[in-house]
Parts: C-alpha cells; structure tokens; sequence
C-alpha cells in the first residue's frame, strides 16, 4: 500500500509542476526556431544553439517523466496488441545508434529470431526501451559497449540491454526502484530525478512480466523486461496517449540527459 505522502506526490504534485513547465518549454520551442538560421554550421553561434537545444530537450524528458508519474500508482494490467518484436526493436536500436556514437559508445542489437510476435502495449514498451538505453549511454564511458537483445526463454520474451559501464553499487542498488523518494541519494544533474526504472518495472508488470536487474559496480549492468510469450487475445482499442516530443525526433528527447551538446546541432534536429 502506497504512503499517503508518495500518492500526493506521483498524483499531484509531480504532474502538476510538468504542467507548469509545458507552457514554458513551449515558448523555449518557438524562439529557437527563430535562433536557428544563426546558428551556421562550425562556428560559436551553432555550438550555443546546440547547449541551448540539450537543456530544452532534457527539460521536456524531466516533464514527459513528471507526467508519468501517476502510473507508478496503477496496478491494472496494460491493454496489449499484437507487435512483431524484432523488427519494431532493431528499428528503435536503429534510430539510437548514431546519438550513441556521439557519446563514444557502440550500440549493437542482436536475436536470433528472424520474427516473434506477443501483445504489448507499444508505446509503454517503447518508454522501457528507451530509458534503459539512455540509462546505459550515461553511464558507459567513452569507447564502451552497449548491447540490446531479444530472446525466447521458457515461456517468457527477454528483452535485455546490457552495459560495460560503471554498474551500480550494492548499496545504491537497494533503492534503485524508489529513488526519487531518496534525494540524498540523486545522481548529479542532468542524470534526472530517478523515475526511469521505476517507470520501467512498471511497464514490465503491466505486461504481466518482470524487470530484473544485474549489477556490479566496475563491470556494468544489464536490466531485463521479461515479458511473457503470448498473444493478445483481440485488437486493442485506446484513445492515442499525448506524448508531447516538441516537434522533434522521440529518440532525442528519451536520449537527451544521455547525450553531449554535439547531438543538438540543428543538422541532427532539423
């Protein structure tokens, strides 16, 4: 049972101040397209468009966050459809490639499936995926390896992404899921306010399944959504959730506390 105070807070006070922020951020939004033209390729003036366009985008990945926040209080299963998993997955891996380059890190997807589908909430699924990724850009140091995988095991479909990073110390490990209750124990900024695997367990459940996490601190970590291996039973009817990404590219904004300023030149946001 949540605490009174957590439910406040997830339910109200967190989506609250997103919607503050919005407006804001909106405004931010419509004065750099006027910035734009002058910031010519190679010269100071692109290099501060570019910090401007990070903050603007990590702002905006805080805000999408805060506005989740009331899912972390749900317990109903998601309503699912049928995807086909290793093409809608190498495509997401696809779009997170060259962004992870700029970081300094290799990103590789692998399955030995040349197709497999299940019921998923899409979207969701997409939201898991790309914070463990932006989790593992990071904190993977330059010249580091991120690998994504999808594998059929025992009734269950696991999705994994794995890192040579810095990994996660036993200690911090015991509070990894409730973090943002724990703000002695943030990471720095930008690193975000520690809803990301929360969000992400979440998701995990919501599709009947589990995230596990695998960690030693020196050696990297692997974070796995074990789902399980079936089919929606019918086609999901929904209204389409709001998931404001400014005009831009998704992948920028869930990536965007990951990245250095050299990924929000306009040539990559354009």
């Amino acid at each position: 049972m949540k605490d009174p105070k957590e439910e406040k807070l997830l339910n109200e006070i967190l989506p609250n101040v997103a919607s503050q922020l919005r407006g804001s951020l909106g405004n931010i939004h419509v004065a750099l397209q006027h910035l734009a033209p002058t910031g010519e390729e190679g010269t100071e003036g692109e290099r501060d468009l570019a910090i401007i366009n990070q903050s603007y985008y990590r702002l905006l990945r805080v805000v999408n966050n805060l506005s989740a926040a009331p899912m972390l209080l749900e317990t109903t299963p998601f309503l699912l459809q049928n995807v086909e998993l290793v093409e809608w997955l190498d495509g997401l891996c696809r779009q997170a490639q060259p962004l992870a380059e700029e970081a300094g890190v290799a990103l590789t997807f692998t399955c030995q499936l040349s197709r497999h589908t299940i019921g998923i909430h899409k979207e969701h699924l997409e939201r898991l995926v790309w914070n463990l990724l932006s989790n593992a850009i990071k904190f993977t140091p330059r010249g580091g390896e991120i690998s994504v995988s999808l594998r059929v095991n025992g009734g269950q479909v696991l999705l994994s992404v794995a890192d040579n990073g810095c990994g996660i110390s036993e200690e911090l490990q015991e509070t990894v899921f409730d973090r943002y209750l724990h703000p002695q124990r943030m990471d720095p900024l930008p690193h975000g306010l520690g809803l990301g695997l929360p969000l992400c367990r979440r998701i995990a459940e919501g599709h009947g399944g589990r995230l596990l996490l695998q960690s030693r601190e020196g050696e990297g970590t692997t974070v796995t959504a074990a789902l399980p291996d079936r089919r929606a039973a019918g086609d999901m009817v929904r209204d389409v959730s709001f998931h404001y990404a400014g005009g831009f590219q998704t992948v920028l904004v869930e990536l965007a506390d990951a990245l250095p300023y050299g990924a929000f030149r306009p040539r990559h946001i354009d």
